[in-house]
């Protein structure tokens, strides 16, 4: 149902769970933990999913906004309803027993931790937040509630790894227009004129330029690993109708 973060799992008065595709109620394809909201799944399931993924982390309510892909981080200081939530891709609070999450299906699910500031996060990258800044937006949330960069502990969750991940050349070319330098993200694909892209590096970079103290990376494929896991480019390969949704969370246990 889950895999964790060493790093975070050895951390006082924090859950967290990288909520893998299995123990749900979901059918077909969303088979069986699906916690996308904005899937077309049945919603009842969805719904019940996200509350078996709640009571994991000892949280009355599980927090993901309306993810857009961008460098948005909000802080949420009670639960909001799924009409109200915030359109942004990175959730903070130090509400315990509120569990922030983020969903993701390729994309990469970030979590963050604070123990000691007692300050929790969760964050949406997928390409565009990652190269627009997410990881330094949610870093820098915290620290305006008083973490300490060099005491955060970040996990890089299950995501699309380099080599699921062809891209084409105008990619290629945004990411160098960008910063040259990371042109050390992209290694040659079989295909002529594509290449591969290394999502979970470049995040890990942003999270080092923006001080965090311990990076984790899970090192888990989302493309490749079907049993456990939803992939958006697995799906659209197979031309399927929709997909599902993993959800990473975070809470902090009440004291």
């Amino acid at each position: 149902m889950k895999v964790e973060s060493q790093a975070l799992a050895k951390l006082p008065g924090i859950r967290h769970a990288f909520f893998t595709r299995e123990g749900g109620v979901s059918e077909g394809i969303y088979e069986s933990l699906n916690g996308g909201i904005g899937s077309q799944d049945d919603s009842a399931k969805v719904y019940e999913n996200r509350r078996r993924m709640a009571d994991v982390l000892g949280a009355e309510h599980l927090l993901t906004c309306y993810q857009i892909h961008s460098a948005d981080v909000v802080v949420a200081g009670k639960a909001w309803s799924r009409e109200d939530a915030a359109r942004a891709d990175g959730i903070v609070t130090r509400t315990p027993a509120l569990a922030v999450g983020a969903a993701a299906a390729d994309c990469g699910p970030l979590l963050f931790a604070d123990s000691g500031a007692r300050i929790v996060a969760a964050a949406h990258a997928g390409w565009k937040g990652a190269l627009g800044g997410i990881a330094e937006a949610t870093v820098a949330k915290m620290e305006e509630l008083g973490a300490k960069r060099e005491n955060i502990v970040a996990a890089i969750g299950p995501l699309i790894r380099q080599k699921s991940y062809e891209v084409g050349p105008e990619f290629v070319a945004r990411f160098e227009a960008a910063d040259p330098t990371y042109a050390r993200f992209f290694a040659p694909s079989a295909n002529a004129g594509h290449a591969l892209f290394d999502l979970a590096g470049l995040i890990r970079l942003r999270l080092e330029s923006a001080g965090v103290g311990q990076i984790e990376d899970l090192g888990l494929d989302t493309y490749s690993d079907e049993t456990r896991f939803f992939s958006y480019r697995r799906t659209t390969h197979r031309k399927e109708p929709d997909y599902g949704r993993q959800i990473a969370a975070i809470a902090l246990v009440p004291e």
